[in-house]
Order: C-alpha cells, then structure tokens, then sequence
C-alpha cells in the first residue's frame, strides 16, 4: 500500500498546485506564480540561464524578498553573487479590454520595490519587473555618489555583458518560448491600439506589416548568408531616447518599401502610420527573436491569438483551433507529392499545419544520417519545406483581408511564395474574380513570350476540379448566409430539389432550389475537386448536415460518390473558446470513388466496408477557454516527465520536469485512427 500511495503521489498534483518549472517540485497556484513560472521558462530556454544558477524568494534584506535571483555562473548563491532579480506582480483583471502598455514613468510606483532591492544588492546589474503584461527591463549603473537606472528593450543572454556598443550583434536573437511569444505579440498589438489610438483592425494591420518586414529580413539572412546586413534590429537601448527611435523608423519603413515589391498581396499605397515610439517599441520586441528558429506551434499559437480577436467575420467565418485542425492533418497524413487544397482558408490554419506535419517527416528522415551542422542543416530542412509548400499547397478564400493573413502565416512557418488566391471558391470556374485572375496571367504571359520564356501555369488549370489529391477545409456555414444567386447554385447537384425514388434512394427533379446553405455546395464543391479513386477529404460540418431528418438526399448522394473513411463529433468547446460560436460540429473523411467503383455499386449494389468513428467529449478546454487537465478519481491532477533539449553554452542539455496532461481526447483519437489504419490496411 506504502508504494502505491508513493507512486501516486509523484505522479498528481494536490488541487490549487502547479509543478514548479524551476525545482521540479510543487507549488501553490496563484495569479502571481502564473507570471512567475512564464518568467522562468522565458529564462531558461531564451536567455539560456541555467537553472542551477537560479533561486526563488530569496532573501535580500530583512523581511524583503525577490521572486527569481540569478546568480553568476557557478559561483555560491549568496548575496554578493546576484546578478539578476526579477519581481513580478499578477496579471492585471480588465475583462476583454485592452491593456494599455505603460512607459516606466507611468509605472513609476511599481518600480520602486526593484530599484530598492536592485541597491541593496551591490552585484546586481540587471533587474526585471513584469505583471505578464507590463515588462520593464532595468540596468544598474553605480557611479560614486548614486546608482542609475536605465531601461532597456531586453536583457542580454546568460552571462553576457552589453558591452560599450549598441547594434544589432549585442543583442542576439533567441528561439521563441511559446508563451512569452504570445505576450510578446499581445503587448505589441495593445501598444498599438492602447496606446496609438488605432482601432484595433487598424491596429491589427500595422502589426502585420510589421511582421512581413521580420521575416523578409530575415529571409535575406538564408539567401545572403555572407553579406546580410541586417535592418530589423533596436539596441537594447535605442527605444528609449528620441534619436534611437528615429533611427529605427528609418530603417524599418525602407525595409517596407521592399516588402511592398517582394509580396503580391500588397497594392504599393500601403503606409506604416506608427509614430517612431511605437515602431520603436514594436521593433524592440520582435527583434529579440529569431522567427525562422523559432517553432511553427510557438508562431502560430502566439498569431492565432490575434487574429481571433481582430479578424473574426460575420459571414460564418470560424476560425478553426489548432487542436481540431493539427487532428485533420495527422489523419489525413498528407505524403510528399500529394496536392492539397483549402478552398475557405481563412488565415491559412490547414496549410501551415501541413508545413509543420512535413517539416517533421523531413528532420526525421535526416536524423538517420545527419552528419551537417546544425546551421547547415537548418537551412537545408527550411529549403525543403519552402520547396515542398510552393510546390503541393494551395488556398482560396473570398476575403481579401484573410488572404492577406493566411500569406503571413504561412510566411511565418517557412514558407513565401504559397499559392494563394482571392476567388470565391463556389463560383470557380467562374465569377469577376476568377476572371480578374485570368486577365492578369494572360498579360503576364504576354510578356514571356515576348522574352521567349515558357508561359506560367494559369488558375484554371492549377484549381481544376478532379485534380487534388487532399482537400481539408472548415467551410462558412449557417442558414442566416444562405447563397441565392441563381448563376452559382445551377452548377450544383445538391442546389436541386430530390425526391425518393421507391428504391431507397433519392432522384433529381431538376428545379432549382431559391437558397441553399454554403456548407451544403462547399461539401459538393470538395468532392468534386478531388481525384477520383484517391482523393480524400476532411471537412468541419455542422451536425444537422449530417443528422436532420430534411438533409437526407445530401447523405445518400455522399455515399454515392465518396467512401466514408471517418466520422468524429466534437463538442460545443472545441469552437466556443477560441472560435466565439456556440454549435455543435463533426470531422467528416471521405475519399472520391472512381467510376469504374460507382460503375460496379450501380451494378452489384453498395460495397460494405469499415469507417472510423469517434467522439470528442473534451478538447482541452472549458467554454471560457481555461485549460482542463487530466485528473484522478479524488480530483488530483495528473503530471508526466516531459523532457526539454536544447543547445546551451554550446552543449545539449536536456531538462527533465513534471508538467500536467492536457485533457484532450483529439490526441487520443488521432492515435487509435493509426491503429485502426494499421488493422484494416496493413
């Protein structure tokens, strides 16, 4: 009994605990240690600060404390050894307001506690106070009659020293840490908005210019590796008097004209309003990273934050988690070769998800017989996957404003030149749009044939129906956006009326329905852009489609064209949360039968076979959107060993800590989908 007690008690954790990132240990949940534990993790893995030369609640003079204490590399940890404090403060409670960023004399009160400790301590150089939003960066200068403070847009890394300089190579980038990401990109849309004055879809904008300029700077970094002088930078200081400012907006407002002409989504008029202060800020606090390192869950978590909030439409427009979109993938298992197709991208979720799911089987085909660098093979891997998405993916979407953000997320994963286009994918082949498109690659070809260069591939032929290989989408839906025009619904099977035929199916009668739901032609619009015999599909379906009673005649002539591969109901919080929609939704796979398969089906009758199915009852998250973790019977949350490695002070380390398990049953359902693939395939 004495062991299992034991074993239980290493593997949960006591309700209103949370493990400690820095111990291993436990420790008391509050609003403040969830700031503190965000801050140790950022000092572990960005600042590559060893966790043995950490402390937490150290004492510093009679009753006071600082929440973190750094203390130089292998040196005692006494007071005379501190290098570095952090005080931290909870979160501030503002509902769904937006935080406005304060400069430090605004936070002058606050900052009092760390400048009394940062001079009680004598060794101390550098100092952070945070409330997870709010992040002010101090560096102490003693002189013979005071210390100063002076603040900075970052610390350096573990051990350095800012030196006499103030450019771009005293303050190194680092990989992004997921969470700090996030906050990172929170505060630099709420300086804009807060502190701007912007709305924040103008506010939105301005962000995304400015990340467009991040990664085509860095971008140069691969294709002129010996040369580059990079442009997007701020010194750990710069951001902090009028010239520095001044400086930057110089440098990076250049940078933007070149971004104009690099990407086609932009029109040439497009200006960056900021003032310099706030560019300034922004720059500083992207500059630190290193996107292209940095991972494609980190990006995208911190992305789809934003554009949740700033890009939510009021045309069905619902933006699809990560968790049910990373689940589609992993199902689907797209392989290399294979053409995929989103033709209601929105900000590109299934496309770069398929980035990262061919990223992975890319490293893992090298790990084998990886004999390169590390910097070489980076870029060898980052080459494939560029090649990889300019090659197999595509998009569509019928709002401009989404083009314009799914180019960037996927620019954000790795790739540039995606094929992405604003077309309404119910009209295709036809429409203004489509047209417009056409008109612009006719003109183009023009011109290369009079340079006597092979004519580009045109839309028609790139988006031509029966040509995919994997189409995955999460389609507008709902009756209150019904489609009525006349010239899209004729092209369409399931636009007509139907009628049982005595046989126990269902026949066209040919007239033409007034209005039809989207998701009802977009199911007819997926299928038919697939191969026949092989193409499948996954699409996000509302539940009545797949259950009223009135929707029968849709099911029947599914089954007639397609093979049910799997079928997975989510629960109302896989949308609510994130998405901001209170319905009920499935995952729907299928794959297009051939017609030699409806051929033989019309002659022999339906075939039987298997189909997946699942229920989703947790998604790991609750309907305000806190995260559920797994818990014993008793209400003990459960943890599990998961192991960190990474490159420090030129060595691998590998850091073992106890982290709480998601409750999440897509994990869980991607895995028993393998096995069931592997007993009735293999």
């Amino acid at each position: 009994m004495v062991k299992k007690q034991d074993e239980r008690t290493e593997n949960t954790i006591p309700a209103g605990y949370m493990p400690d990132y820095l111990t291993g240990g436990q420790i008391k949940e509050t609003k403040k240690e969830l700031v503190r534990q965000k801050e140790i993790r950022a000092l572990i893995h960005e600042y590559q600060i060893l966790p043995e030369d950490m402390a937490l609640d150290f004492p510093i003079d009679g009753r006071k404390k600082a929440d973190v204490v750094i203390f130089h590399h292998d040196k005692e940890h006494t007071l005379e050894n501190i290098s570095r404090i952090v005080v931290c403060c909870p979160e501030p409670m503002v509902g769904a307001k937006t935080v406005r960023i304060r400069d430090p004399e605004q936070a002058e009160t606050d900052l009092e506690k760390i400048k009394d400790l940062m001079m009680a301590i004598k060794s101390c150089e550098y100092g952070l106070w945070t409330n997870g939003l709010d992040l002010f960066f101090l560096q102490k200068k003693t002189t013979r009659f005071e210390d100063r403070f002076n603040f900075m847009g970052a610390w350096p890394l573990a051990d350095e020293s800012l030196g006499t300089k103030d450019v771009y190579s005293d303050a190194h980038t680092r990989i992004a840490e997921p969470g700090m990401l996030k906050i990172t990109f929170r505060r630099c849309h709420n300086y804009i908005h807060g502190n701007e004055g912007m709305p924040k879809d103008a506010a939105f904008w301005q962000f995304l210019y400015l990340i467009f300029c991040k990664m085509y700077d860095e971008n140069l970094r691969k294709t002129q590796r010996h040369t580059w002088q990079p442009r997007f930078w701020a010194g750990l200081t710069e951001q902090y008097n009028p010239e520095g400012q001044k400086n930057i907006s110089g440098r990076i407002k250049e940078l933007f004209e070149e971004v104009k002409k690099k990407y086609d989504i932009f029109h040439g008029n497009e200006e960056i309003t900021l003032s310099d202060r706030a560019l300034a800020f922004i720059v500083s606090e992207l500059a630190r990273y290193d996107f292209l390192r940095s991972s494609i869950d980190a990006k995208g978590a911190a992305y789809q934050e934003l554009v949740g909030v700033n890009l939510r439409g009021d045309r069905g427009q619902y933006f699809t988690p990560r968790g049910v979109i990373d689940l589609m993938v992993e199902m689907l298992d797209p392989k290399d070769g294979e053409t995929i197709l989103d033709p209601a991208c929105g900000t590109g979720g299934f496309l770069v998800s398929c980035i990262k799911h061919m990223k992975k089987k890319i490293e893992n085909k090298r790990e084998e017989k990886r004999k390169k660098s590390d910097t070489e093979e980076f870029f060898e891997v980052d080459a494939e996957v560029k090649e990889y998405s300019s090659r197999y993916l595509f998009g569509a979407d019928f709002d401009p404003f989404l083009i314009r953000a799914s180019k960037m997320n996927m620019v954000m994963s790795g790739d540039g030149e995606g094929h992405l286009y604003h077309i309404n994918s119910l009209e295709f082949p036809n429409g203004y749009l489509v047209k417009n498109i056409v008109a612009q690659e006719d003109e183009l070809n023009k011109k290369l044939q009079k340079k006597h260069v092979e004519p580009k591939k045109g839309i028609l032929d790139i988006l031509k129906l029966g040509s995919f290989d994997i189409v995955m989408t999460n389609p507008p839906f709902g009756s209150k956006i019904p489609v009525t025009d006349h010239n899209i619904l004729q092209h369409y099977e399931l636009a007509h009326d139907w009628e049982k035929d005595g046989e126990g199916g269902y026949r066209n009668k040919g007239s033409l329905r007034p209005s039809v739901s989207p998701e009802t032609l977009f199911l007819e619009r997926c299928i038919k852009w697939l191969k026949p015999g092989k193409g499948r599909m996954g699409i996000v379906l509302p539940n009545g489609i797949l259950g009223n009673p009135g929707d029968e005649n849709i099911r029947w002539w599914v089954m007639q064209e397609c093979e049910v591969l799997a079928s997975i109901d989510l629960p109302v919080e896989a949308f609510i949360a994130e998405a901001g929609v209170n319905i009920l939704t499935s995952l729907l796979f299928l794959r297009r039968k051939s017609k030699e398969e409806k051929r033989i089906e019309a002659l022999k009758g339906p075939q039987e076979y298997t189909v997946f199915m699942a229920v989703a009852d947790k998604v790991g998250v609750d309907r305000r959107g806190n995260k559920l973790f797994k818990r014993t019977p008793d209400g003990e949350e459960i943890v599990e060993t998961v192991q960190h490695t990474e490159v420090i002070r030129e060595k691998q380390r590998t850091l073992s800590r106890k982290e709480k398990i998601p409750d999440n049953d897509l994990l869980e359902i991607a895995q028993k989908y393998r096995e069931f693939l592997e007993e009735h395939d293999g």
